[in-house]
């Protein structure tokens, strides 16, 4: 007998998914966006300190030396380089890698769609994804709130000129007893989103939330004048969907991103990544101004058949291979 034995709507979660990437694809053919295929590994990895990358060995035991590789945490430097070589809007379905994620919402290895659209800006990508779910069932209409907005209509916060100590006190006075961020604004800032304002994100309708604060750019385009990242996050049932940008477009400011961001993993004991410089060649041989977005499946579809669990919308989770 097999370990792994099929519900009896295992047929038809197959069906699910299926369709569900059926109406995607036919929602970036009626726009012309192009789907691209890129490859798993590459030399250089996600330097984000939050995301661990998986590690593969492709060395021979007759050579001496050694062939590591990452596998994609998402399929966006890629991508990125197809921009920067004049690919135009494309999008991508693709299974992507996490190392140490495992839990009601995650999976070492999930499924992700990520598209690019040169010219458009990130409110009207916003707008597209908009018009995604809806072709999808997953509702009819959103609600779009900023970051600043949000922490001040929950917590009554301004988060954006609120000082480490600020946050510490309201974490306090919502009961979090919470040690070890020390005198980290990120850390402090996003504890708090999480645990007090995301649980009840998208519980009526899919929920935007936008214009990050500045350290949480990751990627993204900053805009000095408004003290933002020109970011933004999609919470469906108080549960993350998507991350998207109004995407970088100078390579050297890529560059001290990277850089930065193995400042901190060598300071949190973390190993070093190997910045990408191919990426970086690339986007110098210009970059378009784009918007783009990574859209978790998995949770898409849990949030369509109403499944509770990750494992339940997958033919076989991680403990189950």
């Amino acid at each position: 007998m097999p370990d792994y034995c099929p519900s009896p709507s295992y047929r038809e979660l197959l069906q699910r998914r299926a369709t569900m990437y059926a109406q995607i694809r036919q929602f970036f053919a009626e726009r012309n966006v192009l789907e691209v295929e890129t490859p798993i590994f590459s030399e250089s990895g996600n330097t984000d300190p939050a995301i661990s990358s998986v590690i593969a060995d492709f060395s021979y035991a007759s050579e001496k030396r050694s062939d590591i590789r990452y596998a994609h945490t998402s399929p966006e430097f890629p991508m990125k380089r197809l921009l920067a070589n004049g690919s135009g809007a494309i999008y991508q379905i693709c299974k992507v890698f996490r190392k140490e994620e495992s839990g009601r919402l995650h999976n070492p290895e999930f499924s992700m769609l990520e598209w690019y659209r040169p010219g458009l800006k990130y409110h009207q990508l916003m707008d597209e994804i908009t018009e995604l779910l809806k072709m999808l069932g997953v509702a009819s209409a959103v609600e779009r709130v900023s970051y600043a907005e949000l922490f001040q209509l929950h917590l009554k916060l301004d988060v954006l000129n609120a000082s480490v100590d600020d946050l510490k006190n309201c974490a306090r006075k919502s009961g979090l007893d919470v040690v070890g961020f020390d005198d980290d604004y990120d850390a402090w800032s996003s504890m708090l989103l999480a645990n007090l304002i995301e649980p009840e994100l998208g519980k009526d309708k899919p929920f935007f939330v936008y214009d990050y604060p500045l350290s949480q750019a990751a990627l993204a385009n900053t805009c000095e004048e408004n003290n933002v990242a020109e970011r933004f996050e999609l919470y469906i049932n108080g549960v993350e969907i998507a991350n998207g940008y109004q995407e970088l477009t100078d390579a050297e400011v890529y560059r001290c991103r990277f850089e930065q961001d193995n400042k901190k993993r060598k300071a949190s004991g973390l190993p070093e990544i190997k910045i990408d410089m191919r990426l970086l060649n690339d986007l110098k041989s210009g970059f378009p101004d784009s918007s783009g977005v990574a859209l978790g499946l998995d949770r898409l579809l849990m949030a369509i058949t109403g499944a509770v669990r990750i494992s339940d919308v997958l033919s076989f989770d991680f403990h189950n291979i």
